[in-house]
């Protein structure tokens, strides 16, 4: 017969265990790679003029997968609007680009900005389309940003981009 000593052991021993269990589950679950696709454009003396691109190009070769289109704006505490115009383009492989029009807002006189901040630097991550996305070719893809604003060039905005993120 095992002694009361002897129950708290085994019991002890199997807690032990179910714990090293579900956080070994836990690290190997958040080591899992995310694909992202992240570019930037830096905007000169931080004033964008209308004729100023922000380019780049990812090459996509899932296309099962859907994917989460966000516009990066990265700006002054001193930027004096809520929100800025943008005009997107994005080119799939092989045929012409195609351009939206997109109001991002940054933030409200009543909350302050959105995103995140550190001293007098913004940046805001905003989901373009507002769910994910599948592309249907694989192959190559560019975009261009550029700002609709009627102020040309637009003081205050530091780098404007595109982040694509590939879900699980």
């Amino acid at each position: 017969m095992l002694f009361p000593e002897t129950y708290r052991i085994m019991f002890q021993k199997k807690l032990l265990l179910i714990f090293s269990f579900v956080v070994s589950m836990i690290f190997f679950i958040s080591c899992r790679q995310v694909e992202v696709f992240e570019k930037n454009t830096r905007i000169p003396a931080y004033d964008w003029a209308s004729s100023y691109a922000a380019t780049g190009s990812f090459n996509i070769t899932d296309t099962l997968s859907s994917y989460k289109i966000y516009i990066v704006i990265r700006h002054l505490d001193a930027y004096r609007y809520n929100n800025i115009w943008l005009n997107v383009g994005l080119q799939t492989p092989g045929d012409s680009m195609y351009f939206q029009k997109v109001d991002l807002p940054l933030g409200s006189d009543a909350q302050g900005w959105e995103g995140t901040g550190m001293n007098d630097i913004w940046e805001v991550r905003k989901l373009l389309s507002g769910e994910a996305r599948r592309f249907i070719k694989p192959g190559m893809y560019k975009f261009k940003i550029t700002q609709l604003m009627r102020d040309d060039p637009l003081p205050g905005i530091m780098s404007a981009g595109l982040r694509i993120e590939k879900q699980p």
